[in-house]
C-alpha cells in the first residue's frame, strides 16, 4: 500500500470518528431530557427541586410511583390511553388501507381530484378543524365518549397518502386474474392486496399508536369526566393539583412515555423497512 493510500485510509477514519463522535453529542442532548426524567422518577419528595438540581437520585426509591397510582387514577388513565389508542389504530388501518387501494388501483369519477384535494388539506392546521369538529360531535352526542376521540382519527390524509403509494405497485395482472376468477372487490382486497400492504400498514400502525397515545388537544377538548381522561390529559391534571411535587410528575411522564418507546425500539426495523419499501416502490 502506498503513503498516499494510507493517508488517504487514515483520513477516512478520522473523518468517521469525527462524524460518529457528532451524532453521540447529538443523540446524548436529545436523549438528555428524557434520561433526567427518568431520574427525577426515582428521586424522594423534593430533591428535585434543589438548586442546582441534581442529575442522579441521592437515594433510589419507587415511593413516587406508589404514590402516583394510590392518590391518582392512573392505572384507569392507561387502561383508557390503551383503549383509544389501539382501537384507533385497528380501524384507522382498514379505513386508510381501503381508501389508499381505492385510490391506486380502482377507477372511479374524480379519484384523481379528489386526492388531490386530500392532499391539499395537509397545509391546513388540525387546530383550525377542532371548533368545526367539536361542534359536529356534539351534534352527534359523542361529547365526553371514547366515541368521539376516536372517530375522527379513524382516515388520515398522511395513512392515505402512505398506502397508495405502496399499493401502486401491486400489478394490475394479478388483480385483473381474480376478478376474471369470479372474486369480488371486497375478496380482492381482504385476501389479495391486504397480506401485500403488511410492510407499510406496520409503519403505519406504529405512526397511528404513537399518535394516538401521545394526543393530548384533542381529548382533552372531548372528554370532560376525570375517569374518561387518557394519561396526556391526566398527566396535566396531575401538574395542576399536584405543581409541587414534581417527582410524582416525572414518575407519571415516566409512564406515558415508556410504552410507545419501547414500542417503537422493538419494531423499528419494521418501520424504517416500510418507509423505506413504499418510498421505492411509490
Amino acid at each position: 500500500m502506498s503513503v498516499a493510500t494510507e493517508r488517504d485510509v487514515g483520513e477516512s477514519r478520522s473523518h468517521a470518528w469525527l462524524v460518529n463522535g457528532a451524532l453521540a453529542v447529538l443523540a446524548l442532548l436529545s436523549l438528555a431530557p428524557l434520561l433526567w426524567m427518568l431520574s427525577v422518577s426515582f428521586m424522594p419528595m423534593g430533591e428535585a427541586s434543589r438548586f442546582p438540581p441534581p442529575l442522579l437520585p441521592g437515594e433510589v426509591t419507587l415511593d413516587n410511583y406508589r404514590t402516583l397510582f394510590a392518590r391518582t387514577d392512573a392505572a384507569r388513565n392507561f387502561v383508557n390511553s390503551l383503549f383509544v389508542a389501539g382501537t384507533i389504530t385497528v380501524l384507522s388501518l382498514l379505513v386508510n388501507a381501503m381508501a389508499g387501494y381505492a385510490f391506486a388501483k380502482l377507477r372511479f369519477v374524480g379519484r384523481d381530484r379528489t386526492f388531490q384535494l386530500l392532499l391539499a388539506a395537509l397545509v391546513i392546521p388540525a387546530q383550525v378543524a377542532m371548533l368545526p369538529l367539536f361542534l359536529l360531535m356534539k351534534q352527534l352526542g359523542l361529547v365526553n365518549t371514547y366515541a368521539g376521540v376516536i372517530v375522527p382519527a379513524l382516515a388520515t390524509v398522511f395513512g392515505i397518502f402512505l398506502v397508495r403509494q405502496y399499493a401502486r405497485s401491486i400489478p394490475d395482472e394479478l388483480l385483473e386474474a381474480a376478478r376474471i376468477d369470479g372474486a369480488g372487490e371486497l375478496r380482492i382486497f381482504f385476501q389479495i392486496v391486504l397480506p401485500m400492504l403488511k410492510p407499510v400498514l406496520v409503519t403505519l400502525a406504529i405512526f397511528t399508536f404513537m399518535a394516538a397515545w401521545n394526543d393530548f388537544m384533542w381529548p382533552l377538548i372531548v372528554l370532560t369526566d376525570q375517569e374518561h381522561y387518557t394519561l396526556p390529559v391526566a398527566l396535566a391534571a396531575l401538574s395542576r393539583e399536584h405543581i409541587m411535587e414534581v417527582e410524582m410528575m416525572m414518575a407519571g411522564a415516566v409512564v406515558t412515555v415508556v410504552p410507545v418507546l419501547l414500542l417503537f425500539l422493538l419494531l423499528q426495523r419494521y418501520y424504517i423497512q416500510g418507509l423505506l419499501l413504499g418510498s421505492i416502490k411509490g
